[in-house]
C-alpha cells in the first residue's frame, strides 16, 4: 500500500472570492437597496465572523442572525455594524443582552415589547427594534390584524426606537409568484396605514435569497429599502430555477483518505454490512463521517469525487468514516476527496444541491450540519 502524503483531517475550504462575487450579483439584482446579509447558523457552517468581515468590507451594512449568543460572537470579535437578532429576545436577561451588545431586537408579541422597554430603563439608553409582520409564514411575527396597533404601540413605548419593518415570504422559491405576489399586497398594504399614521421612514425588507433572484417578486414590493439574502450568498441555489449559472459555490468540503481495503466479491462494508461487492475491488475510507456533515442518508446513495471522477459511498455512513468504492483507480492514503464544491484543478463542480438530491436531503441542512471539527481554510480563490 503506498502512502501519497500524511493524512490530513477533513477541512472545509471557504472561497472569500465567491463569496464576494455572489454578493455582487444579488445586490445587482435591486439597484439602490442596502443589503442585510443573514450569517445565522454560523454563516450557514461557512465561518460567521470571517464570512460578516468581508461582507462587510464589500457594502453590506447590516448583519442577520436568529439568537442573542451569535449577536454576541460577532460583537466579541469585534464587529461593530449592525446586527438584527431575528427571534428577538425570549426573556428578560436575553433581552438586557441584546441592548448590552448593541443589536437590534426583533419583536413578535407584546412581552418582547415589555421586556426591551425594562431593559432600556435599567440601562438608561434607547434600545433599537424592527417588528416582523406574518403575511403568511405563520412562523413569526404579528398577525397582520394587529400588526398596526402593535407599531403604534412600540414607536410610542418609553425607550425604544422603531427603526424597521419585515415580513418574511413563505413559497419565494416556488416557480409560481402567485403566493409571494399575494404578501406583498399585503405588507404593501400595511405599510401605507402604517404611513397613514405617521410611522414614516422605516426600513422595510423581505426579499430573502429566492426573492431577490426573483424579479418579479422583487418589484412587487417598491417601497423595500433593503434585501436580506441568506443562502444565496454562499453560492447554493435557493430553488432549481433560481441562480443558476450565476453563483458561485463558496464552500468546497473534503476528507482524506484514511485507509485501503480490497474487498472481495460478495464482500461487505461498513455497518449492519448492508453494501456488498458486486465483484473484486478497493474501497477507501475517508475521515469524515455524520458528525462532520454528511448525511447518513447519503449511505450507498451518494457519490464522492476522488482521483478524478465521481465514486459512489459504499455502505453506511459512520459517524467519523465514509467508505467509497475506487475500485482500480490511482488512489492512496492521504488523498483528498471533495463532498461538494470545487473540483481540484478546475472545471467542474459538484454541487451541494445535487448531493442534497442524492440523500435526500435539504441543501441547507448538509450546509449547516458541517461540524466544528472540520477545518475551515479561508482563501481568495479555489485551491
Amino acid at each position: 500500500m503506498t502512502d501519497r502524503r500524511e493524512a490530513a483531517g477533513p477541512r472545509a475550504v471557504i472561497d472569500l472570492g465567491a463569496l464576494r462575487a455572489n454578493l455582487r450579483t444579488l445586490t445587482a439584482r435591486a439597484p439602490r437597496r442596502s443589503c442585510i446579509a443573514v450569517v445565522k447558523a454560523d454563516a450557514y457552517g461557512h465561518g460567521a465572523v470571517p464570512v460578516a468581515r468581508e461582507l462587510l468590507a464589500n457594502g453590506v451594512e447590516a448583519l442577520a442572525v436568529v439568537t442573542v449568543d451569535e449577536a454576541s460572537e460577532l460583537r466579541r470579535a469585534g464587529v461593530g455594524a449592525p446586527v438584527l437578532v431575528l427571534a428577538g429576545p425570549r426573556g428578560a436577561d436575553e433581552a438586557r443582552a441584546l441592548l448590552s451588545c448593541r443589536a437590534t431586537a426583533v419583536v413578535h408579541h407584546e412581552a418582547g415589547v415589555r421586556w426591551m422597554e425594562e431593559a432600556a430603563a435599567e440601562a438608561g439608553r434607547v434600545a433599537r427594534v424592527q417588528l416582523e409582520i406574518d403575511t403568511g409564514m405563520r412562523r413569526m411575527g404579528v398577525a397582520p390584524d394587529e400588526a398596526i396597533a402593535f407599531a403604534e404601540r412600540v414607536a410610542q413605548a418609553d425607550g425604544l426606537e422603531l427603526e424597521g419593518v419585515f415580513t418574511h415570504f413563505a413559497c419565494a422559491d416556488s416557480e409560481d409568484p402567485a403566493s409571494s405576489l399575494e404578501q406583498c399586497r399585503l405588507f404593501r398594504a400595511l405599510l401605507e396605514a402604517l404611513a397613514e399614521r405617521g410611522l414614516r421612514g422605516l426600513r422595510v425588507h423581505a426579499a430573502n435569497s429566492a426573492a431577490t433572484l426573483s424579479p418579479e417578486i422583487l418589484a412587487a414590493l417598491p417601497e423595500a429599502t433593503a434585501i436580506r439574502p441568506g443562502l444565496a450568498l454562499y453560492g447554493v441555489q435557493p430553488a432549481p430555477h433560481l441562480g443558476a449559472g450565476v453563483l458561485e459555490p463558496v464552500m468546497s468540503l473534503r476528507a482524506p483518505v484514511l485507509q485501503l481495503h480490497r474487498v472481495p466479491a460478495g464482500g461487505s462494508v461498513g455497518y449492519g454490512a448492508t453494501w456488498r461487492a458486486s465483484a473484486d475491488t478497493r474501497v477507501a475510507t475517508l475521515g469524515l463521517g455524520y458528525a462532520d456533515g454528511l448525511a447518513w442518508r447519503a449511505s450507498s446513495r451518494a457519490a464522492i469525487w476522488l482521483a478524478g471522477a465521481a465514486r459512489p459511498i459504499a455502505g453506511r455512513v459512520s459517524m467519523d468514516s465514509v467508505g467509497v468504492e475506487v475500485g482500480e483507480a490511482d488512489v492512496a492514503i492521504g488523498d483528498e476527496a471533495l463532498l461538494w464544491g470545487d473540483v481540484p484543478g478546475g472545471g467542474r463542480e459538484q454541487r451541494v444541491e445535487a448531493v442534497a438530491r442524492e440523500c435526500g436531503v435539504l441543501h441547507y441542512e448538509l450546509l449547516v450540519r458541517v461540524g466544528e471539527r472540520i477545518r475551515r481554510d479561508f482563501v481568495h480563490g479555489s485551491v
